[in-house]
């Protein structure tokens, strides 16, 4: 299994925040703010100059400057409640509100019943494969910055699947963090936007698995891969081949599970999908 690289965050120039405030309209943004459990929050900042350390949940948030000011662009975890929460611009809470959303059931039949309930040995690797994907999650890797359109990975129908409560084999588990598509086995599989691959390697639940940083808390992860094509480190552009459709892992067939994250937040990709593959 791979070894992850940890990356430096980029560190912002000491500024004075001017005003804060509760954003209602991010014109220059390429997306459209969704501010619900597994969405992305656009919070105005105030003011011409940018905040010195903004931060939601103990993590720093990715920053834009849009037609109206600076702004942040918040990742909302899965777990999130609707009503009010918070961001911290420079030691000051700058409330934001989310709004409801409930997800789907998916029912999901799995013949290798290991994968629905591990043993103690698979419960041993789970946990050290936690612990290496931790930092992974969390890369904020120097000199790159995220265009926030992003293109579909590879070529195929796309599943309702983000945020969907999963039962398999008749047991509850977590809601699914990610964005299937459809794709047949050995299907090409490529960068969704500009990256950095800080991890690669073969998880029990993911397969074949890469982590591609896109910049300021922005990584993507592509798994369920029957083959990976792109090393530990190395730098891809938008379009580049990093591996291809398979069905290691969880998984009932051959598909490709896409889950984008943003400041340690998995969220659903198809709010900054802009063209398919």
């Amino acid at each position: 299994m791979s070894q992850i690289r940890c990356f430096p965050p980029l560190r912002s120039v000491l500024l004075v925040l001017a005003g804060t405030g509760c954003c209602t309209a991010a014109e220059a943004l390429p997306f459209k703010a969704s501010p619900v459990p597994g969405g992305v929050a656009v919070v105005a900042l105030g003011g011409p100059v940018q905040p010195a350390k903004v931060t939601y949940r103990g993590e720093p948030v990715l920053l834009r400057r849009s037609a109206s000011g600076w702004v942040a662009v918040v990742g909302i975890p899965l777990s999130a409640k609707a009503g009010k929460d918070a961001i911290e611009v420079d030691g000051q809470a700058v409330a934001f509100s989310l709004k409801p959303k409930r997800y789907p059931e998916q029912r999901v039949q799995l013949k290798d019943a290991r994968k629905v309930t591990p043993n103690a040995e698979d419960e041993a690797r789970i946990a050290k494969e936690q612990v290496l994907m931790g930092p992974a999650w969390k890369a904020w890797p120097t000199g790159f910055s995220p265009a926030l359109s992003f293109h579909q990975p590879t070529p195929g129908s796309l599943t309702a699947s983000f945020g969907m409560r999963r039962v398999f084999n008749g047991v509850p588990r977590s809601p699914h963090s990610g964005l299937d598509i459809r794709a047949p086995q050995g299907q090409a599989v490529r960068a969704p936007a500009a990256g950095i691959v800080v991890l690669t390697g073969d998880f029990f639940y993911s397969g074949n698995a890469v982590f591609l940083a896109h910049g300021e808390g922005m990584v993507s992860l592509l798994c369920h891969l029957s083959k990976i094509t792109v090393k530990q480190g190395q730098v891809l552009k938008a379009g580049d081949l990093l591996g291809e459709v398979g069905m290691t892992g969880r998984a009932s067939g051959p598909h490709l599970h896409w889950s984008l994250s943003l400041n340690n937040a998995r969220i659903d990709p198809r709010l900054f999908l802009r063209s398919k593959r």
